[in-house]
């Protein structure tokens, strides 16, 4: 059949051969791109980390220096900066990958969205640095270009792929440092404003961490029971002055309110005028103790542990992302 196809093209005049031979090329030019999409796109990795080694590339400490250091410049300035490294982003060129990669990731600020990625495509011998917009003025096309030429690829062709991404680290940090960013300290909590908005993790607590009702279950609590032992120890009159100025002291200390401190010694002194043996002798009362001990009087003490993040160097998306095809490619 092939053959007999063949006898009778070849049997067709010269200008229908030509005609048929243009139209072969122009249906195989319009269905090239179909077919080459067909084929499956690379995967994106979920942003662990700031530095995604998916080409063991990095031995332990190498990422880790990586990986503390993009942290660090994380917490000084807000902005995320991450690394990818690939085998490769066939089919895909590698910007339309890198595009891929930080609209899904949509790193850095979220009102902001300052962030930037480098990727390295390892046996496609490539390299891209994807810029989020709220970065291009800090980090033009032509910048991460030259970061790419000058920093990158240079040290890639010795096989010093730590050196290169160090290099390029560095230029990079020093322009987005020079950028006018907001900075990355969150506003204090408002406790006021929270009461307003029903936050209840953020009502009643101040900027450093305190909780009012730490306050009431340390004095209708712990200072009766301190009153009782400074009263038996000391007598009645000085016990009660001293669990007073104890008192008051710690109010001021968790509070920095010279009038929330002197209210709570004056109702120290009351309570601690109150017979402790007394309270004590009562049905139900004898294990007051212990019922301290396991009250919210240790928040007081030992600072807000609730309200703490994870802090574990963990990589998260910060919600910024927008990244419009900036940035820059090139090769070693």
């Amino acid at each position: 059949m092939p053959l007999a196809f063949f006898v009778s093209f070849s049997k067709l005049s010269r200008p229908v051969r030509a005609w048929l031979a243009a139209a072969a090329l122009l249906l195989m030019a319009l269905f090239a791109p179909g077919l080459a999409q067909a084929q499956k796109l690379q995967p994106i990795p979920a942003p662990a980390m700031h530095v995604t080694d998916n080409t063991n590339t990095f031995d332990a400490r190498q990422k880790s220096a990586l990986e503390a250091r993009l942290v660090n410049f994380e917490q000084a300035t807000g902005s995320q900066v991450a690394i990818l490294m690939v085998q490769t982003t066939a089919p895909e060129d590698i910007a339309a990958y890198a595009n891929r990669v930080g609209n899904t990731w949509k790193i850095g600020r979220r009102a902001i969205g300052d962030g930037l990625v480098i990727i390295v495509a390892k046996r496609d011998r490539k390299v891209r640095i994807e810029v989020a917009k709220a970065l291009e003025g800090a980090v033009p096309d032509l910048a991460a270009k030259e970061v790419i030429d000058e920093a990158i690829t240079p040290a890639f062709r010795a096989g010093d792929y730590v050196g290169g991404l160090s290099n390029a680290l560095d230029r990079l940090e020093t322009r987005i440092r020079a950028e006018a960013l907001p900075s990355p300290t969150p506003p204090a909590p408002d406790a006021a404003q929270a009461s307003i908005d029903g936050d209840d993790a953020l009502a009643g607590r101040n900027p450093n961490g305190f909780q009012w009702y730490d306050l009431a279950v340390f004095l209708f609590i712990a200072v009766p029971l301190l009153g009782g032992v400074l009263r038996r120890l000391l007598g009645r009159g000085f016990g009660s002055v001293l669990a007073a100025a104890i008192v008051g002291g710690l109010a001021f200390l968790f509070t920095w309110s010279v009038p929330a401190a002197g209210v709570a010694a004056v109702l120290a002194w009351v309570l601690a005028m109150l017979s402790w043996s007394g309270l004590s002798s009562r049905p139900g009362m004898r294990g007051l103790p212990g019922v301290i001990a396991g009250s919210g009087f240790g928040n007081v003490l030992g600072g807000s542990s609730r309200g703490s993040s994870s802090g574990g160097g963990g990589f998260r998306s910060g919600g910024g992302g927008d990244f419009g095809g900036g940035g820059a490619s090139g090769d070693w």
